[in-house]
């Protein structure tokens, strides 16, 4: 049963909008941005997601969509942090983490989520397989590495194989939900700190 006190998934998502949460999003878009303005530019539809309908978007999916939309991160490097979203027009978004699926779902608030997919961190075998976040077990704040953040969100197709490593590794175990809510709370210091990696970067390659 729903606690009545959490916030639902859809409030949460437009909670995140209407505070201008998403303020930070320019600042993670991919580097090389199109000379020619789109039609949909200006409205809503130009965060639609860039994809024709594929009701099958697991089948071989780290090759048909190989990097985020979001960052420009290769989702194969990235294989045990990425999400999958697909929405009920069978429209996808393949993420290379929660924060960057958490930027779509707060883009596309009247496109529902049919389904969200989640690397299974727990998995003996790379890439990690992707699963239901329905039946997934998070675990949050753990000292584990984070994916485009500072606070680290991965997630386990086992609750007890997410349990083995917090004994380890520490943080709270959730689910989806609460690592949504978490990668929301902490959005406007995760865009800072890639805000800064990034410049630092350039600053880097300026100077050779």
């Amino acid at each position: 049963m729903t606690d009545p006190v959490q916030p639902t998934r859809r409030q949460m998502l437009r909670l995140f909008a209407v505070t201008g949460a998403t303020a930070g999003i320019a600042a993670l878009s991919v580097p090389s941005i199109a000379s020619t303005p789109c039609a949909t530019d200006g409205t809503p539809l130009q965060f639609v997601p860039k994809t024709q309908p594929d009701p099958k978007p697991l089948d071989n999916e780290l090759v048909r969509y190989p990097k985020c939309p979001y960052c420009g991160m290769d989702r194969t490097q990235y294989h045990h942090s990425r999400h999958l979203v697909q929405y009920q027009d069978d429209l996808i978004d393949a993420t290379c983490s929660l924060h960057c699926a958490a930027l779509s779902l707060a883009l596309n608030l009247d496109r529902g989520p049919k389904a969200i997919y989640a690397a299974d961190f727990g998995a003996k075998t790379d890439p990690k397989p992707l699963v239901n976040v329905d039946d997934a077990t998070y675990l949050i704040g753990s000292k584990l590495p984070g994916v485009m953040t500072q606070q680290s969100k991965v997630a386990f197709a086992d609750k007890t194989a997410a349990e083995a490593v917090q004994k380890e590794q520490g943080g709270e175990l959730g689910d989806f939900d609460t690592a949504l809510q978490a990668a929301y709370q902490s959005m406007a210091s995760d865009t800072a700190m890639i805000r800064k990696k990034r410049a630092d970067k350039k600053q880097h390659a300026a100077h050779g």
